[in-house]
């Protein structure tokens, strides 16, 4: 496809060949999340560009996302503010469940909401500066984007309580440990990994890309004979794909498969 950019209200795209770049670009206030960043995350997943088949996430100025932007909270009535958790709960399964895999660039603050979108994401690079906190009980309110879901799954349930209750903030030498990221890299390095990675894993084959990103989660909260069951399913749908004949062509004729 043709490279461009696009430049929204709070977010910023840039296309390159078939890896679409979605920047949060609110520098000034270390991209910290409002409404506004949630629709903007709402539109891109809804309907990506066409021919995009992978995408990096990262933010503007040295900071991923500094979580709510407390400067514009508005106070809600109860129901009110489920409404509002869940539609965030939606937008963060259009990243996970979309369909596009999501590669994201973690940076400076990773705090909060921004580190419940970075556990949306399926491949997470951490460089030195990153700062992974969840400070909402210092503000006297409870996470409400996913955290206790996707965070609880990556850390552990007794861990992520730890982690609320004291404020603590864990740092790149954590973050691969722990399960926050999956790459821990040098200062400035963090892009140009995404691109490589997001390259290579636009180069797949796409429903089995999509058979990953769908299945494995779900599985891991099915009872062990149903989660067997289902990868089954998945296995037997994956060999009678386009791809699977591709690739076992290209491993015949001895080059690399072409699944697009």
């Amino acid at each position: 496809m043709a490279d461009g950019a696009k430049q929204m209200d709070v977010t910023r795209i840039e296309i390159e060949d078939e890896i679409a770049t979605l920047i949060f670009d609110r520098p000034d206030k270390r991209n910290a999340m409002n409404d506004k960043l949630i629709a903007e995350l709402d539109a891109f997943f809804s309907a990506p560009p066409e021919g995009v088949s992978a995408v990096i996430l990262r933010g503007e100025g040295g900071h991923f996302c500094s979580g709510l932007d407390l400067a514009e909270h508005e106070h809600r009535e109860p129901i009110e503010g489920v409404y509002h958790s869940r539609n965030w709960h939606r937008v963060s399964d259009l990243i996970e469940f979309g369909g596009l895999p999501v590669v994201s660039v973690l940076t400076g603050a990773v705090i909060g909401g921004g580190l419940e979108i970075a556990a949306s994401t399926h491949v997470r690079i951490a460089e030195p500066d990153v700062r992974f906190q969840l400070p909402e009980g210092r503000r006297g309110i409870f996470v409400g984007g996913g955290a206790t879901v996707r965070v609880g799954r990556l850390l552990g349930a007794d861990r992520m309580r730890e982690m609320m209750l004291t404020g603590r903030s864990y740092g790149a030498d954590d973050a691969v440990p722990l399960g926050l990221a999956h790459y821990s890299v040098g200062a400035g390095e963090g892009l140009p990994l995404a691109k490589k990675l997001a390259k290579r894993i636009a180069e797949n084959a796409p429903f089995s890309n999509y058979l990953m990103m769908q299945a494995i989660s779900r599985i891991q909260d099915m009872p062990r004979s149903e989660g067997l069951f289902t990868e089954s399913l998945a296995a037997a749908m994956s060999q009678t794909s386009d791809g699977a004949k591709e690739g076992l062509r290209a491993f015949l004729e001895k080059r690399p498969p072409k699944f697009r």
